[in-house]
């Protein structure tokens, strides 16, 4: 009951400060307020949208895969659905994944592999699991709930073009320490959005693992944003994947129905 109040005061906290779009100055908020606002930005109503990931080893050799991504947000405020289903290549095509958020709990993720004709759920501790053999983890796919961290305001600096506050986050407990399988996160937060810039993240030996960068954000309605270009490279194994995401639909409807695994099994 403890992190769903924490929860609502940032929710409360991000429609009276954050809507205005006014640049803040660090001075005005604390480490966990811009991690709650980085949170909430990325809470878009609904939107479907096409993607292509592209999957590069450390020989420059690639792979592309193609896949819809759909998510829409739920009543609260705060959690969000979120379905993807690949089309492309052969050999990855019907596979889905499907993810519905709980704030005050863990959430629900199934994977859907058509070799097996069922879906399978995932527990907490798959989200350190590579997401369908990219660089990204099931728990990279969308933001971590900002009290399973404690954060830190380290500095103020530039990445790229932006203005950003630079964010240590460190997991509360051993739990979500092994369930993320990071010791830390570093965040760098756009001033002017609350978009995350860049994300280092280190393995358990407190060694840099991997380094998201988020070259280009679309608000695609007031005061919400997408990452519609991301970049994982993993430093250890000089693998990286590059996630576009184009085509974006924000007026259809979207219902509720596809976010099951029914609908998921369907080919």
């Amino acid at each position: 009951m403890k992190r769903r109040s924490g929860y609502v005061r940032a929710l409360s906290y991000f429609l009276m400060a954050g809507m205005a779009g006014a640049r803040a100055t660090a001075a005005d908020l604390t480490a966990h307020d811009i991690m709650a606002k980085n949170f909430f930005v990325s809470k878009v109503s609904a939107v479907k949208a096409d993607t292509t990931m592209l999957l590069i080893n450390d020989r420059s050799q690639k792979r592309e895969r193609k896949n819809t991504t759909v998510i829409k947000l739920q009543p609260n405020g705060v959690d969000s659905k979120f379905l993807v289903r690949f089309s492309a290549p052969a050999d990855i095509k019907g596979t889905g994944f499907l993810q519905i958020e709980h704030v005050d709990g863990e959430d629900d993720l199934w994977i859907y592999l058509p070799a097996l004709k069922k879906s399978r759920r995932l527990v907490a501790n798959n989200k350190k699991d590579s997401f369908v053999g990219s660089d990204f983890s099931y728990g990279d796919i969308s933001l971590p709930k900002v009290d399973l961290y404690r954060h830190t305001l380290v500095r103020s600096e530039k990445s790229g073009e932006n203005e950003c506050y630079v964010i240590e986050s460190v997991p509360v407990d051993d739990t979500v320490k092994a369930n993320s399988g990071y010791s830390r996160k570093i965040t760098w937060v756009r001033q002017d959005n609350f978009l995350e810039s860049k994300v280092e993240y280190y393995d358990l030996g407190n060694r840099l693992l991997k380094t998201q960068t988020i070259a280009r954000g679309q608000e695609v309605e007031p005061g919400r944003w997408l990452a519609v270009h991301r970049e994982m490279l993993n430093h250890q194994t000089g693998h990286r994947t590059v996630i576009d995401i184009e085509n974006l639909d924000t007026h259809s409807a979207i219902s509720d129905d596809l976010f099951t695994t029914r609908y998921v099994e369907r080919e």
